[in-house]
């Protein structure tokens, strides 16, 4: 998980951000990245990509990192603009908010399958959130981070289900959308497509 990380190491550069965002999927919130600085050198055992974690796992790692990370941004953009731009460009910009959020200047950018419009050394790594221990800290802060906001939803719009699925496209959210229609949180892009809607049903 350091091998990225060592190479610029011996390049010389010691500030490595990783950067990852979660929700890109969801048919419902915000889209949220965080980038990450962590100590050159430093190991966090059982780190890897969020999605392979339990919650509890996530939890607990998200403490660790938070605690020994030099620095770290958290940056997202509403369901009004994924809706406006597009959720790639979405995500790509919440990526960008996470590395302005960031404290310190990171030397070098490690980025899970993306690239930020921004003057930064940068790499894409695919798959990095499996690969790259400060993208994988990355992703599991976006994660825990998204899930804590999912849950404040969740009392603004009982009806859907928020805390339990997250916003994806769950049978349970799904069937919610038809029952009492899309809240002003819902991807109004995402729900034709999906959902095959009629057209005055989502607006």
């Amino acid at each position: 998980m350091l091998e990225y990380e060592q190479a610029l190491w011996d390049q010389h550069f010691r500030l490595i951000a990783g950067v990852d965002e979660v929700g890109r999927g969801c048919l419902f919130g915000d889209v949220v990245a965080a980038a990450v600085i962590l100590p050159p050198g430093r190991i966090i055992e059982e780190i890897n990509d969020s999605k392979k974690l339990t919650a509890s796992k996530r939890e607990r790692l998200y403490e660790e990192i938070m605690e020994c990370a030099l620095a770290v941004g958290i940056g997202q953009v509403d369901s009004a603009t994924i809706d406006k731009i597009n959720i790639k460009q979405a995500a790509r910009l919440a990526m960008k908010k996470a590395v302005e959020q960031l404290d310190v200047q990171p030397d070098h950018l490690l980025i899970d399958a993306e690239k930020i419009d921004c003057d930064i050394k940068q790499l894409s790594i695919i798959h990095g959130d499996a690969l790259s221990q400060s993208i994988a800290a990355a992703s599991i802060v976006a994660k825990v981070t998204r899930d804590r906001m999912c849950l404040h939803w969740d009392t603004d719009f009982p009806e859907y289900g928020i805390a339990i699925h997250k916003g994806y496209a769950t049978k349970q959210h799904r069937e919610a959308i038809l029952e009492y229609g899309p809240c002003p949180m819902h991807r109004k892009s995402f729900l034709g497509k999906l959902l095959n809607v009629q057209e005055q049903f989502l607006f």
